[in-house]
Parts: structure tokens; sequence; C-alpha cells
């Protein structure tokens, strides 16, 4: 099974969880998100072994390849020397050499091959992984803007508001009751103009008063008189 296959399988089962048993769906989206990390890093690990892999047998092929030279040189040594028994031996030799070049080839290639698949790997799970993390963002964005409205409109309706607003309608009918009495207070003082009026009334009884005296004081003098 491929890594992206398990990686789909892990992702259906989460997501039919969150389904059958109602879960947080934030929570199911860090859980797709960890499933997802935790493969990358599994992918990484394949491409890094595949690259040492494909190094070890570059090296194979460059200790083969300098010991195919040397039997090479050796196989005509001996048949320089007279040696054809020797000649052959060096020759048996060279050929283990060309087969364990020709399997490290093979088997390069094979590497070389899976190291491509890792990296291809890699770059399409990075690109998932980005989208996903992009998509969760939005989700607790959403999740947190929900929650907000949730707040308000639960003070709008809460009976905390409906009490606060009575109050605030007593207070302004006691500032109503209060102004009247202030008004009426008011009304039972005497005005500037009635003050005046006051004044001239007295004044005008005073003269009254003072004539009348004057009136009486002459009668009294002409009895007095007579």
């Amino acid at each position: 099974m491929g890594l992206f296959s398990r990686l789909s399988d892990i992702i259906n089962s989460n997501l039919n969880a969150m389904l059958d048993g109602a879960e947080n769906p934030e929570k199911i989206a860090r859980l797709i998100i960890q499933e997802m990390e935790d493969t990358l890093v599994e992918v990484r690990t394949a491409a890094a072994r595949a690259m040492a892999d494909k190094k070890e047998m570059e090296r194979d092929i460059v200790h083969f390849s300098a010991s195919r030279d040397e039997w090479a040189a050796k196989a005509e040594l001996a048949i320089d020397k007279g040696r054809e028994d020797l000649a052959r031996g060096a020759l048996l030799a060279k050929q283990k050499s060309e087969s364990e070049i020709e399997r490290r080839v093979s088997a390069m290639g094979y590497a070389e091959e899976a190291f491509a698949k890792r990296q291809e790997d890699l770059t399409k799970l990075q690109a998932k992984l980005d989208e996903a993390k992009s998509k969760h963002r939005a989700l607790v964005m959403r999740r947190e803007a929900a929650e907000q409205r949730i707040r308000m409109r639960s003070q709008l309706y809460d009976g905390r508001a409906d009490e606060a607003i009575a109050r605030y309608a007593n207070l302004e009918r006691k500032v109503d009751e209060m102004e009247a009495y202030a008004d009426a207070i008011r009304g039972g003082e005497p005005s500037l103009a009635q003050e005046f009026a006051e004044l001239e009334q007295n004044e005008a009884i005073e003269k009254e008063l003072a004539a009348l005296k004057a009136r009486k004081g002459k009668t009294a003098s002409k009895k007095a008189e007579g």
C-alpha cells in the first residue's frame, strides 16, 4: 500500500468518525494535519534512505570498477608471463566484478526512481498539508466568529439585559419626578415681578396710611381748638 493510499484511509476514517460520533470538527482537522505531518516525516525518511542507497551503490560501482580494471591488468600480465592458468583466474575475477557493477547499476536505477517518486510525494503532500493548515485556520476563525455571535446574541436575549433596561426606565422615571419636584418648588417662590408688585403695593399702602394719619391729626387739632 502506498503512503498516499494509507493517508487517504486515515483521513476517510477520521471523517467517518467525525460524522458518526459528532466530534468537534476542529479536533478532527488537527488530527488529520497531525497524520499528514507524520506521513510527511515518513516520506522524507524514505527519500533520505533512497538517496543513501544510491550513494552507497555509487561507491560500490567505483570499487568494483577499480577491481575489474585491476583484474584485467593482471590477466594481461599473466598472459605476458605465459601463465594462462593465472590469466583465466584473473578473467574470472574480472567477470565477477563486472557482474557486481551491473547489479549495482540496475539497483541504482531503482533507487533513483524511488527517490524521484518520494520527491514527487513530498511535493504533493506538502501542498496538501499547506492547504489543510489554511483550511484549519479558516475553520478556527469561523468558530471564533460564531462563538462571538453566540455571546452577543445571548447577551441581547438574556433576561439580565431586560432587567438592565427596566432599571434604566426606573431611573428615567425618578429623574422625571425630581425635575417635576424642582419645578414645583420654583413655582412656590415669588417671581421678580411679583416681588416688585408687592413692593409697590406696600408703598401705596404706606402713603395712604400716612395720609390717613395726617387727616386724623388735623381733625384732632380742630377739635382741640374748638
